[in-house]
């Protein structure tokens, strides 16, 4: 990829902090934190310093280890050891319920403590760190693949909408619902990108357009209200997103508003791809009513990211962080190991 890239979560060089990207600062700042106390680790992830699926699963398995190899010393018999790893993970899984890889990275690294009954406590840090770099990883070489099997949908001169951000910002690398587009443009191809807003956090003009902009991808902001006529004018000729969670059936969820974009996309007759990791697909949740929605505070209606408020004081605020896009209206679902289209049963 050309242009900026900063690293947006990794270790420190010893291992005893997360340091992180805090994206509620971009695009004004760039502003690395080091993240090491049980509160910030969790405030980090809950108050969206570091946000995407994939990228929240990776935080979480390093911040586990960042806090266990911390309290090692507290817990140095395995049984106490364990159960407050069992506890901090707990306590972590809840700051976003609705991304599935949070819970399902935690939940993995839990299962490396339980096999790793009979080892000295002190020893199982290593291990710890060990997966949670692998997990990493992995989810680098996934990217890379999504982004290859997305790019045979993409054609030279194509207009593509974006909805939140699903680029590496959200991953580790090249990303999901931006990977193809990154990958195409390496690869000399000429696209057109318009990008939703994605009210109220601006996750599409404050971390996509920041993306593409220092990628060299032609991009144009546009506001969520604003796709309809962009469709109906013949820009768009297919409307790539991300997801944090795909129910068995294939119904999708994603930053609120996708579905509206889904809805408008089956009425323009436009291509809407879903991708992700296969790490997102949960076979435990049957269809998309599963699938608990977040609720986040008012104040992100009512005044974040503006200099006064823009609603009246006290105003009731309905606040959802995903919505659910029907799997009737999702084209294709496009993951590492291929592009899947209806029925789907994961």
């Amino acid at each position: 990829m050309s242009g900026e890239y900063v690293e947006n979560v990794r270790l420190n060089g010893e291992g005893t902090a997360v340091v992180v990207l805090d994206q509620t600062l971009l695009p004004n700042e760039t502003v690395l934190l080091e993240l090491s106390e049980a509160e910030e680790l969790f405030e980090a992830i809950a108050m969206l310093r570091v946000r995407g699926a994939p990228a929240i699963g990776i935080f979480a398995a390093f911040a586990l280890y960042v806090h266990m190899r911390r309290k090692a010393v507290e817990y140095s018999d395995y049984e106490s050891f364990t159960a407050e790893a069992m506890a901090f993970s707990s306590y972590l899984c809840s700051a976003r319920p609705t991304a599935v890889n949070l819970a399902r990275q935690l939940k993995r690294m839990e299962m490396l403590i339980v096999e790793l009954a009979g080892t000295p406590a002190q020893d199982i840090p290593d291990a710890m760190r060990d997966e949670a770099l692998a997990i990493q990883q992995e989810d680098i070489d996934m990217c890379r693949a999504i982004s290859e099997h997305g790019l045979s949908l993409i054609r030279d001169g194509s207009g593509i909408l974006t909805h939140c951000n699903a680029g590496p910002l959200a991953t580790s690398k090249y990303g999901t619902g931006l990977g193809a587009i990154l990958l195409a443009h390496e690869r000399g191809m000429r696209l057109r990108v318009f990008c939703d807003e994605t009210r109220p956090l601006l996750q599409g003009a404050r971390l996509t357009v920041y993306e593409l902009m220092n990628a060299g991808v032609d991009c144009t902001l546009i506001c969520d209200n604003m796709a309809s006529i962009v469709m109906s004018e013949g820009k768009i000729d297919a409307v790539f997103v991300g997801c944090d969670r795909v129910a068995r059936n294939g119904d999708a969820a994603n930053k609120i508003g996708t579905s509206g974009v889904a809805i408008l996309a089956k009425h323009y007759d436009v291509p809407f791809y879903v991708f992700c990791p296969s790490s997102t697909i949960d076979p435990d949740c049957e269809t998309g009513a599963d699938i608990v929605i977040e609720q986040r505070p008012p104040q992100e209606i009512a005044r974040m990211f503006f200099e006064k408020p823009v609603a009246p004081e006290g105003v009731k605020c309905y606040n959802p962080a995903f919505d659910v896009t029907d799997s009737s209206l999702i084209t294709a679902i496009i993951t590492e190991n291929g592009i899947f289209r209806a029925p789907y049963c994961f």
